[in-house]
């Protein structure tokens, strides 16, 4: 038990060191990632058009 309060109180301690990003750092941030999951969606079902239609030429 001894272990775990240790390790609880390290961890605190550990966790009030860290630089927390500002609410303009976030919000950049998840405007990134929301830019790059449209931008790849986009680009993943222009690639599976293209497949479906490769293979419907295909086999037709």
């Amino acid at each position: 038990m001894g272990k775990l309060v240790q390790f609880m109180k390290e961890s605190y301690a550990e966790l009030r060191k860290v630089i927390w990003p500002g609410r303009d750092d976030v919000v950049s941030s998840v405007k990134v990632v929301i830019v790059s999951t449209v931008l790849i969606a986009a680009v993943l079902g222009l690639v599976d058009v293209i497949l479906l239609l490769g293979v419907q030429a295909i086999f037709r």
